[in-house]
């Protein structure tokens, strides 16, 4: 066990045994209280509630934000010849990544990026307490098999695209709630394995509709840990199922537009803040016209300016890749944001950025049941000053 963690160890027994003399009498005292779950007194009977991180009805900030102690991105050989080849840490023009299956190759995918962000944030496994991950294939395999053998205790997460979001989420409560030192999110996705598994057989050789998007084989990681460095998360708005009707599989910009004006209008409420607070506001894989789409939603709530763009529009060359309407999956926001987006903040060109990747909640078998695509987005406020 590293030093750091035995002098943990050791605080919180010394902790836990001031507790069980001066606090437990009073504790104990709760249980017939009668109060509401979630509710507690202290040994000096006071209320204790977590209220005073609410803001509005959806929005919470950090009481202790986290910091981001270091992120990585892998890509592969269609996200090398895109205009962010340079924000990549690790790219490779091998779809398989050295495996003998796609599935593999996204596990592989998993393994280099949680790697490579904590080689960056200068820790190694044992110093981690908890891994958020997850992906688009069935049952978060990719994750699973790709994380088995990291000796970290491992969340599973699903949120369809918006899981980077809602795993970074996860991460900072567990570190802000004093359940860990340093968390790590993550997810990726892989083109061919999720076409396989949501659309058809690539030998199949289907025509794209104009609306479809590109499915990112990519992978994005996250640590945060309690520092003084920026940047740091401070808020987040939490996601609602939404379900606009739409059945099309090929136009998820359409589907889950309506989830990112849920939240991102939820956000704005809440906290006061106009969409010109922030430098920049991302979404997650909306393409060309799930984005566009979204401006006309917001459109008389929260005008979104030049300072609003999506990932599946950064990623990819419209023109020069032919991708349609952009790119879109997991590894889509998870890699543009732990990679070009945490280095311009890191780097000051960046101040304040307003994350909210969005999610179809759908699945193989509920398409072919004539199901619509319920959909949800989270947004995420990473700043290079928390008391803003």
């Amino acid at each position: 066990m590293p030093a750091h963690k035995r002098a943990k160890t050791a605080q919180n027994n010394s902790e836990t045994a001031i507790w069980i003399e001066s606090g437990f009498a009073g504790f104990t005292n709760t249980i017939n209280t009668g109060l509401q779950p979630g509710v507690a007194r202290s040994g000096d009977g006071k209320r204790c509630t977590m209220s005073n991180k609410k803001i509005g009805e959806r929005t919470f900030a950090f009481k202790n934000p986290p910091s981001v102690l270091g992120s990585a991105c892998v890509g592969g050989k269609k996200e090398g010849e895109g205009p962010l080849r340079g924000e990549f840490d690790i790219l490779n023009d091998d779809s398989f990544f050295g495996k003998e299956t796609w599935e593999k190759a996204e596990s592989e995918m998993q393994r280099l990026v949680l790697a490579e962000a904590l080689k960056k944030a200068g820790l190694a496994s044992p110093d981690m307490d908890f891994v958020f991950a997850g992906d688009l294939l069935s049952q978060c395999i990719g994750s699973a098999f790709g994380l088995r053998d990291a000796g970290i205790p491992f969340f599973g997460v699903y949120g369809a695209c918006s899981t980077m979001a809602e795993s970074l989420i996860l991460a900072c409560m567990s570190v802000d709630g004093g359940f860990a030192e340093s968390a790590a999110a993550l997810t990726s996705s892989h083109f061919c394995g999720a076409e396989r598994q949501f659309r058809f057989p690539l030998e199949y050789g289907g025509q794209r509709a104009p609306t479809a998007q590109w499915t990112v084989t990519g992978a994005g990681a996250v640590i945060v840990g309690a520092s003084d460095s920026p940047p740091f998360v401070t808020r987040f708005t939490s996601g609602m199922i939404v379900d606009a009707g739409i059945k099309d599989a090929s136009n998820m910009g359409a589907a889950m537009a309506p989830a990112a004006r849920d939240t991102l209008s939820a956000h704005f409420r809440d906290t006061g803040r106009s969409p010109d607070y922030y430098d920049l506001i991302v979404t997650g894989d909306l393409g060309a016209l799930g984005s566009e789409l979204l401006r006309e939603l917001l459109d008389g709530e929260a005008r979104l300016g030049e300072n609003y763009t999506d990932c599946g529009l950064m990623i990819y060359s419209r023109e020069g890749q032919d991708v349609h309407s952009g790119g879109s999956g997991c590894g889509c926001g998870a890699a543009v944001l732990s990679g070009k987006i945490l280095r311009e903040l890191r780097e000051g060109r960046l101040r304040r950025v307003l994350f909210a990747a969005t999610g179809a909640m759908m699945s193989p078998l509920s398409t072919q049941q004539g199901e619509s695509i319920p959909s949800i987005c989270y947004a995420v406020s990473i700043e290079n000053d928390f008391g803003a």
